[in-house]
């Protein structure tokens, strides 16, 4: 295992080190705070895959059920724990992420609810985290907004306007589902084009083609998942693109 280090957080109440890190590359400061969820059984089972060389994967943050905040990787290092991704057009996520793994089995697991005591230290932890880096509303993500055609976490029961309320992302209120449908797999022209443009302007990874295709119905739902949890179907139907229009419109302008 890795040698113990200093915690950079007051939150951290364990260092448990793991030896799945290197460099960021070209002193890269992170600018984005990325959460996951754990999506294996139990905790222990999570902190032994996070802390096996043969793995080759890690966090910085561990976050139990009870809110008991372990840290992993010290922030000055690239942590394993985004894979295949990109935001806002740049790739290797990792590079510029602080990443933070909430105990939670996911999907596989029925995804239960995030408990109240580990929700508000995920909240005490992102803000300092925020403050010491100055990381912007907009780019506090979850895996699967970084990585949507393979990851789901941390998932539609993730109280993200519980943490934009406490100061920690961006958020609008969703606008109200309507039984009409706009776009969906098959389709193609200008509003598929639209849709496809507004998405990639946020930040997601997706071409502009003018056709809505598998790839574009997986951001379609991981932005559902983040910002339109109620109906999660990759379908943009008008309270998506609705909901899509205010979070760009209501965005940082320094993210504009």
């Amino acid at each position: 295992m890795s040698a113990p280090f200093e915690p950079d957080s007051t939150v951290v109440a364990e260092v448990a080190p793991s030896p799945n890190h290197d460099e960021r590359p070209d002193g890269q400061a992170p600018d984005i705070l990325l959460l996951h969820y754990t999506g294996m059984p139990t905790a222990a089972e999570a902190l032994e895959r996070l802390r096996d060389p043969a793995a080759a994967v890690s966090c910085h943050y561990f976050v139990h059920e009870d809110g008991r905040v372990v840290q992993m990787v010290p922030e000055g290092r690239r942590a394993w724990h985004a894979g295949l991704s990109s935001w806002e057009r740049v790739p290797d996520v990792n590079a510029r992420s602080i990443g933070v793994e909430i105990v939670n089995p996911g999907h596989a697991g029925r995804l239960p609810p995030y408990p109240a005591a580990q929700i508000a230290k995920v909240i005490e932890l992102s803000l300092d985290v925020i403050r010491r880096w100055g990381i912007r509303p907009d780019r506090v993500l979850g895996h699967s907004d970084v990585a949507p055609e393979r990851k789901e976490d941390p998932g539609e029961l993730f109280p993200w306007e519980r943490l934009h309320r406490a100061g920690a992302g961006h958020w609008v209120e969703p606008a109200p589902i309507r039984e009409r449908r706009v776009c969906a797999i098959g389709e193609t022209g200008e509003p598929v084009r639209a849709l496809q443009a507004r998405l990639a302007s946020y930040g997601y990874g997706i071409p502009v083609s003018g056709a809505f295709d598998q790839a574009t119905a997986a951001v379609v739902r991981a932005f559902q998942r983040h910002f339109r949890p109620a109906r999660v179907d990759g379908i943009a139907d008008p309270s998506t693109l609705e909901t899509l229009a205010n979070l760009i419109a209501a965005r940082p302008a320094a993210s504009r």
